[in-house]
């Protein structure tokens, strides 16, 4: 069965440069994108060759095209979707198990969202994602498999860790309460679905499931 899989990280790092003729600057994300080989905070594992075999089919159709778009936010679907794009890749690149990327950030209207989180020191994270199907290896981790395909090397996150902390609420039995000005409301029915599923679940389908989680709370709240 073919999934939408995404990877989070927060191993980058932003940079601000100066135009070449003076006016204004070029904002740029750069740094650790995947890896291959080892497993992740997912509990997943991609073989060296079929990561760098994607990575290579992406760079030459969309990196090397100007192409390889990424937005800002969690998309629920690999499509890419134009009136969200916040930044472009420029790069892919192997180093060890690492793939390596850096992206410039577009002066669309979600580019300049980021430009002004990057100006107000937020703490950025990278999203990849893409579509393939799992098999348990040997070991009994999750294996990606070599219909692997990606929709984009990463989405720019504002809170990467977001998704585990909800998690983590739900299991230490916290209270999840979305506040907007004087109004104060929870999704109950929504919460009591999520709590139902996270109390069946090992510690690895809590981490692959993080996400999902964390993004039907908040569509909840729609």
């Amino acid at each position: 069965m073919t999934l939408l899989i995404t990877e989070t990280t927060d191993n980058i790092h932003t940079l601000v440069e100066a135009k070449a003729n003076g006016e204004g600057k070029n904002y740029f994300i750069e740094g650790i994108i995947m890896q291959s080989s080892v497993q992740n905070r997912n509990g997943r594992i991609y073989p060296e060759s079929v990561l760098m075999r994607e990575v290579t089919r992406y760079t030459e159709n969309y990196v090397n095209t100007n192409r390889a778009y990424g937005e800002l936010g969690h998309p629920s679907g690999p499509t890419i979707n134009l009136d969200r794009v916040s930044h472009m890749f420029t790069e892919l690149r192997q180093e060890g198990s690492n793939v390596m990327g850096r992206a410039k950030v577009l002066d669309t209207p979600m580019g300049k969202i980021v430009k002004n989180l990057i100006d107000e020191g937020a703490n950025l994270g990278i999203s990849s994602r893409g579509m393939g199907s799992l098999k348990a290896n040997k070991q009994g981790i999750m294996e990606v498999q070599s219909d692997f395909m990606l929709a984009t090397a990463g989405d720019i996150v504002a809170d990467p860790s977001a998704p585990q902390a909800f998690v983590k609420g739900i299991m230490e039995g916290v209270d999840w309460i979305y506040d907007v000005g004087a109004s104060s409301w929870t999704s109950a029915n929504t919460l009591d679905r999520i709590e139902e599923s996270v109390k069946k679940m090992d510690s690895r389908e809590l981490e692959e499931n993080a996400l999902k989680f964390f993004n039907s709370f908040i569509k909840s709240l729609a």
